[in-house]
């Protein structure tokens, strides 16, 4: 066992305060590339939410034969597909009601998440970028491959590790609290599902618990824009949480447990969330948990930095690491999604 330890000194609280005079804002340029990248991704996530929302695309079936045929018509029907929702969207307001709806709530969860993460590094005087938002190309997913922060200065302290790490998750997950109530309460039921390939959304915990205390019927409900944003918003809490490599949860496990305890746990998580993939798919049909699994091993073969100084993190510190056990818990879904079949 092999890690590094530094003694606390009496200096230490000047440092840290030192170190947050030091921290930097970001600059115009900087303003400007991440107020782009912002705007791109609420467009793409509007259109996302007008998919959800809209029925399929009218789009006849292309006159063609053979693999090159249908190969060359590809991009001619991804942009029939594009603007017979553009045209849904022109003529029907409620659609891009809808959309607009659904980017506003999943974008203010990913900026609460980020925006914790970056006000706490500008807390301990950890240089970081403004928050990255990474839009995706409209029809592929929600509209985003989400959002994140670049440190470009190392982590003083093993409680400025903890709270950089977790105050993310947390501040995304209080966020997405009113957003997940709006999208119960507004829920309607519709027809049973039937037919082979539907995909059902299989409910996080904490949709349970408003249901239950709302007197809210989760049976056959049809989603709505909040609903969608806010299990998103879970889906990405909970994945952050998995105690593996850099992720928050990573962050976290190293911050309590130490260097070597942070390698097996991840380890174990890793394998946990394999397994489930395997079962998710043979079960469900769904081929999702193997996104998860890929990422997890990426983030396994990423060394996870130490701080520089390693102190204990105090009783305060413990109970967060408590109440963040109870929002992943909320937040996880061994099986989100199923195919009917």
């Amino acid at each position: 066992m092999s890690e590094h330890v530094q003694a606390v000194t009496p200096f230490a609280p000047l440092r840290e305060a030192a170190m947050r005079q030091r921290a930097a804002g970001p600059g115009a340029r900087e303003l400007l590339r991440h107020s782009a990248l912002f705007l791109l991704t609420f467009i793409t996530t509007t259109f996302a939410g007008i998919v959800i929302a809209a029925p399929e695309a009218n789009v006849p079936e292309p006159a063609t034969s053979g693999f090159v045929g249908y190969l060359l018509y590809i991009p001619e029907y991804y942009r029939r597909v594009l603007a017979d929702f553009l045209w849904q969207a022109i003529t029907n307001p409620g659609l891009l009601k809808s959309g607009l709806a659904f980017s506003t709530a999943l974008l203010t969860i990913l900026t609460a998440h980020e925006m914790g993460h970056y006000l706490a590094c500008r807390y301990y005087g950890v240089k970081a970028t403004l928050p990255f938002f990474i839009p995706s190309p409209p029809l592929l997913g929600v509209g985003t491959f989400g959002a994140f922060i670049k440190m470009k200065s190392p982590i003083p302290s093993c409680r400025a590790l903890f709270d950089i790490g977790l105050a993310g998750p947390l501040a995304g997950f209080v966020a997405l609290l009113p957003v997940a109530l709006a999208g119960l309460l507004n829920l309607q039921t519709g027809p049973p599902l039937s037919g082979d390939g539907v995909i059902v959304y299989n409910d996080p915990l904490l949709f349970h618990v408003i249901a239950k205390l709302t007197g809210t019927n989760l049976v056959d409900a049809l989603p709505n824009p909040f609903y969608m944003a806010a299990w998103i918003g879970l889906l990405v809490t909970s994945l952050n949480l998995m105690p593996v490599g850099q992720l928050d949860g990573g962050h976290g496990t190293f911050a309590v447990f130490g260097q070597r305890a942070h390698k097996i746990i991840g380890r174990v998580a890793f394998v946990t969330v394999a397994v489930t993939s395997v079962l998710g798919f043979f079960w469900h049909g769904s081929p999702s948990g193997f996104l998860y699994t890929v990422l997890l091993a990426v983030m396994l073969k990423v060394r996870h930095p130490a701080p520089e100084e390693m102190e204990p993190l105090g009783s305060g510190r413990t109970i967060v690491a408590i109440i963040t056990l109870i929002v992943f818990a909320l937040s996880f879904v061994p099986f989100p999604i199923t195919l009917t079949q």
